[in-house]
């Protein structure tokens, strides 16, 4: 599957639950060099957050269907 990411570029996705559990590590990761700026850093977390979001919606629209495919 593919995901846009802020830049609109489009990422491949072939584990969705591996994306996931990346995405959640990074967007908790800080700098440790004192020298990126808070803007820097801001962009980061804001970058895996929204990708953390995106992929966890697909995740859950993915389970809803497989739960409604099941009660048929």
């Amino acid at each position: 599957m593919k995901v846009k990411d802020l830049n609109g570029c489009e990422i491949t996705v072939t584990n969705l639950d591996e994306a996931i559990r990346i995405t959640a590590e990074y967007k908790e990761y800080e700098h440790i060099n004192d020298r990126f700026s808070d803007l820097d850093k801001r962009l980061m977390n804001r970058y895996w957050t929204d990708m953390h979001e995106k992929l966890k919606k697909i995740k859950s629209k993915q389970s809803e269907q497989s739960r409604q495919s099941n009660r048929v």
